[in-house]
């Protein structure tokens, strides 16, 4: 292998790699050198020429001209006699330059160097795409599906670079083959043993927060401060957010017109329903908002505790609660409390005459009273008053068990009678 080959070897990595001019140069600089350096010792007499655009490589050998029978280092030094082999008018005290053949090294020499080379632009790959990605955790971007295992997914951005997508930073609805292009955010880069590990979310809260960036001009420009988002990832989302300009109402601009701006956004996370909040620091204004739709009556609030209690007429629980209690569930993270939903009732014998589910805990499991509790059901009368069908859907109980519990209450009140 000759430098051209060798220039043109590199020439290959450095079109694949995206290594810049300076970087190139110098690696291959310092590549030669250590050729020189294994077979002279000393590289301080040795000047190496590099013209990468095209392929050309010179390494001159630089040396005092000393009388005959006065060189005392060959490799800084030669004789008068040799020097005028060169040229003939070279007389002691001036400078001789030599090519040097690349040849000279040896094949094994010249292949090690490749292998050197090779190695090396892996490393300045590795170190650039660790500097590219550390910079742009928490950004959106893209890149094809490449391949699909059952813990995560392998992505290729246009670069060709690696990306991953866990299982875990997946939405629930997810479904990806070979060639889709998919939207995530890049939520951290590690380095494992020299290699970088670009880790992406679909899941992740920023994942929303730039995606809304992108849709609402004002979020970019700062008119408008995302205060706080809690998801469950695929279902419901809150996002809370705040207008610096009195002329901007906040939650319209962030819905757009006829949901133009929120739409493009839910169809990304998978129908993700997202319910956009006007900031405020009342407390209670706050736990209203947060569990829209449902009209609340009164509110109870235990800071000691760390709970709230709120109240509602018999219909607005289940708004309240949502589906399989995600919308209560998040309003709690969204507020930091835990919250509670009672039932407000206005006929007073019905309230007198109903009986607490926990007066049951002999002939119903608990886990079940739980159950029933989590979707507002405290008491028989509102378990009884919903069909088997409802209670299954927005339950985690069977048809055999609702049957059973509806039998057990059921028998409370004929016995009553």
């Amino acid at each position: 292998m000759n430098s051209l080959e060798l220039i043109d070897s590199f020439s290959e990595f450095k079109q694949v790699k995206n290594i810049d001019r300076p970087t190139m140069m110098k690696v291959l600089e310092d590549v030669f050198r250590t050729l020189l350096r294994k077979k002279y010792g000393d590289v301080d007499n040795f000047d190496i020429v590099i013209n990468t655009d095209k392929g050309d490589l010179e390494i001159w050998h630089k040396r005092e001209i000393v009388e005959d029978g006065a060189v005392e280092n060959p490799i800084t030094q030669i004789a008068l006699s040799e020097a005028r082999k060169i040229q003939e008018d070279f007389e002691v005290g001036e400078e001789t330059y030599e090519k040097i053949d690349i040849n000279s090294f040896g094949r094994r020499a010249i292949l090690a160097a490749r292998q050197t080379l090779a190695s090396r632009i892996n490393d300045l790959e590795k170190d650039e795409v660790f500097r590219k990605y550390k910079d742009k955790v928490g950004e959106i971007v893209s890149a094809e599906v490449y391949q699909i295992w059952k813990k995560e997914i392998l992505l290729l951005d246009e670069e060709g670079n690696e990306l991953l997508l866990p299982k875990s930073e997946q939405i629930r609805t997810d479904f990806f083959k070979k060639g889709d292009t998919v939207r995530a955010v890049v939520k951290k880069v590690e380095l494992r043993n020299g290699t970088p590990y670009i880790i992406l979310s679909r899941t992740d809260n920023a994942f929303l927060a730039k995606l809304m960036e992108a849709e609402v001009p004002e979020i970019f420009d700062g008119l408008i401060v995302i205060r706080q988002i809690v998801r469950e990832p695929g279902e419901k989302a809150k996002v809370v957010v705040e207008s610096f300009d009195d002329r901007i109402d906040p939650v319209g601009a962030c819905v757009g017109v006829k949901g133009s701006r929120i739409h493009g956004i839910v169809r990304e996370l998978r129908n993700e329903n997202i319910d956009i909040i006007n900031h405020t620091n009342n407390l209670q204004l706050m736990v209203q908002r947060a569990l829209a739709p449902a009209r609340i009556n009164s509110i109870e609030i235990n800071q000691e505790k760390k709970r709230i209690s709120v109240y509602l007429d018999p219909d607005q629980v289940s708004l309240a609660i949502g589906k399989r209690g995600v919308n209560i569930k998040l309003a709690g993270r969204l507020v930091g409390y835990e919250i509670d939903v009672y039932r407000d009732s206005d006929d007073e014998f019905d309230t007198e005459e109903d009986v607490d589910l926990d007066e049951f805990a002999d002939e119903i499991d608990q886990w079940m009273i739980d159950e029933l509790k989590r979707i507002g059901c405290d008491t028989a009368k509102s378990v009884l008053a919903l069909t088997d069908e409802e209670l299954v859907r927005r339950t985690e109980l069977e048809e055999e068990h609702v049957r059973d519990i509806r039998k057990i209450l059921e028998k409370e009140f004929e016995d009553e009678e």
